[in-house]
Parts: C-alpha cells; sequence; structure tokens
C-alpha cells in the first residue's frame, strides 16, 4: 500500500476492492452508490488521513477551487485595512473549503483584469468589494452567468449581496446626537457614485426625519475626497455657528480634526465632532471618537460563506445585513 501522504484514488480502489468512479462518488457524494459502500469508503478515508489532489478532484467535478476576489485599484491608503481584514475572512473561509483566492483589480474604466480571469476560467464564482452606482464589472458579471456576489449593497436586486446595515447605523449615530440637544449637524461625505455613500446618507436623512426635524442643505457637504476641500468646508461651518461635524468615514473624519487641531478649535468644547466608520486610523485620536464599528472579518467570511454555497448550488438569500455598535465616545461629550 502507498504512503497515505502519497494515496491516491487508484490505491483506495484497489484496497477495498472497488471501482476508482465508486471512490470518486463517494467523496463527492454524487451519483448513485450504495450507502453501505459509501460509508466503507469514507471509514477507510478518515482511518488513513486521505485528501484528495485539489487538482483532481477539481478535474472530476469541473472546478477549479479558486474564487475571484475583485479589489478597487481607485482605493485610498486609510480604506486599506478595510481591505485586509476583508480578506483575512474570506480567505480562511475558502481555506477551509480547499479553495484558494485569486485577486484581480480593477477601475471603473478598466476591467479587462477581471475580464481575463472569467475568460480564461481561472475561478468558479467571483466577490466584489466595492459596489457602485454604475458598476461595470458587476454588469458583465451577470452577463457572464458565473455565479458572483457583492460586498456592499446594489440597486440591482437580483444580485446577492452582503452588507453592513449603514443606513440603521447612521441613523442611529445621528439620533443619539440629536438626543444630546445638538441643534445644527453638519455632513460631510465621499464619492456619490458609491453605493454606501447613498445608504449612509439616508440614514443621516431619517433620523432628523423621525424626529420631525429638517435638514439644512447647506450643511451637507458630498464628493469631498481631500484635505483642502475638508479645510474650506470646515472653515465655512464654523463661521455659521456648526455645533456637530460627522464624516462619513474616518479618512475625512482624520481631515476634519486635522483642519480644527490647526486653527487650535477644541474637541468637543467648541464643536462636537464623530465619524460614520471606525478603523485603526481612529484609534489613537485624542479625544476618542464617537464612531460606528462594523465586524469587517465577519463580513468577509459571511461573504465567502454565501459565495461557495452558490457554486455548490445551494439556495441563498438575495440580500445579507450585518450587524453593527455604536460607540459614543469624548469628541461627543458635553451636552445633557
Amino acid at each position: 500500500m502507498a504512503d497515505n501522504r502519497n494515496l491516491t484514488i487508484g490505491d483506495i480502489a484497489e484496497e477495498l476492492g472497488v471501482s476508482k468512479t465508486t471512490v470518486s462518488r463517494a467523496i463527492s457524494g454524487k451519483g448513485r452508490i450504495g450507502n453501505k459502500t459509501r460509508e466503507k469508503v469514507l471509514q477507510y478515508i478518515e482511518a488513513h488521513d486521505y485528501r484528495p489532489n485539489v487538482i483532481a478532484k477539481g478535474l472530476a467535478q469541473s472546478r477549479t477551487y479558486n474564487i475571484g476576489l475583485v479589489l478597487p485599484g481607485d482605493y485610498h491608503i486609510v480604506e486599506l485595512p478595510f481591505f485586509q481584514k476583508c480578506m483575512l475572512g474570506i480567505s480562511r473561509t475558502a481555506s477551509e473549503k480547499d479553495y484558494d483566492v485569486l485577486i484581480s483589480v480593477v477601475t471603473p474604466d478598466d476591467i479587462s483584469k477581471l475580464q481575463r480571469v472569467i475568460v480564461n476560467h481561472k475561478v468558479d464564482g467571483v466577490i466584489l468589494t466595492r459596489t457602485l452606482v454604475e458598476d461595470a464589472p458587476a454588469r458583465y458579471l451577470k452577463e457572464t452567468g458565473i455565479p458572483f456576489v457583492t460586498i456592499g449593497s446594489m440597486q440591482d436586486d437580483s444580485i446577492v449581496q452582503i452588507d453592513n446595515d449603514h443606513r440603521s447605523a447612521c441613523r442611529e449615530l445621528t439620533e443619539n446626537m440629536l438626543k444630546k440637544g445638538v441643534n445644527r449637524i453638519a455632513l460631510i461625505g465621499g464619492r456619490q457614485d458609491y453605493i454606501v455613500t447613498g445608504n449612509r446618507l439616508s440614514g443621516f436623512l431619517d433620523a432628523f426625519a423621525g424626529k420631525g426635524r429638517a435638514v439644512c442643505e447647506e450643511d451637507i457637504y458630498l464628493d469631498v475626497e481631500d484635505a483642502r476641500q475638508v479645510e474650506e468646508i470646515v472653515t465655512k461651518l464654523l463661521a455659521n455657528g456648526t455645533e456637530c461635524i460627522i464624516a462619513m468615514d474616518d479618512h475625512l473624519c482624520g481631515c476634519v480634526l486635522n483642519t480644527l487641531q490647526q486653527r487650535r478649535v477644541k474637541v468637543p468644547e467648541q464643536i462636537k465632532i464623530a465619524s460614520f466608520y471606525d478603523s485603526s486610523f481612529l484609534e489613537n485620536r485624542s479625544p476618542s471618537v464617537t464612531s460606528i464599528r462594523f465586524d469587517v472579518e465577519e463580513l468577509g467570511e459571511m461573504t465567502c460563506k454565501i459565495l461557495l454555497d452558490m457554486i455548490d448550488g445551494g439556495e441563498v438569500p438575495a440580500r445579507t445585513l450585518l450587524g453593527y455598535r455604536v460607540s459614543m465616545r469624548d469628541s461627543t461629550e458635553g451636552y445633557v
């Protein structure tokens, strides 16, 4: 008998006196085979710690045992911790199912790397890590028919989506500020072509509507991407008597805090600050920043699990929303 480390389906078939096809069916769980025979094969496999060769297994099942992970090529450096944690959750879940992760980088104007992976049949399914209002990668994958899921919400309900509940989270944080007696709240957000920007804005507006309060349109700034823009906006808000600034993400929040520090404006004594996203970039800020915490590794794990279920032909939910935690910290203290 061959060494257990080099054991093959042929060795198992010879030892048990059955055909290679019977052994393959017992391993895959597919095809007609008696229960006693299947049990005999599986017991032998377990006793000899046999693991089928992934390449051979893939050929037998017409699979690559790879999943594609699509990353945006235009990400900001402060987004890196999000993608790292997300990839960790995805890789851990994929590895448990003998899958490897193949990364493709795309931009809104160039999805050629993703197209090459699909055309060359290198993956069994794909995860998109960012969703856009006009989403070329999602549109292309839908046309190909390959199983794919998105991390983030989509306007197309036929696409399987896994996301954190950004709208509810942002509504809750804003409601907390209104309950504290803060009357003039400004919002600074990023690109409107990101779906998450719209969801966070909706949560902000929901909080005001729930309190029967009107939002001043002059206090909402979107498509803000750099420190220079933030500096100009903060200058206007300070002149207008704004009591609290909420940033949609930690990058913008950091820019706001830097501007206030340069101008020697005290937080929270002179103005309150909060962020709709919490990451390691805000951890060492003083005062500590009120923000929303999402479990990004869990998001990656759940996304990968759902994709693998799709690849196996299983029924999966059209939309999955994961939880959050609103953390009220020192940057918004001072109101009763």
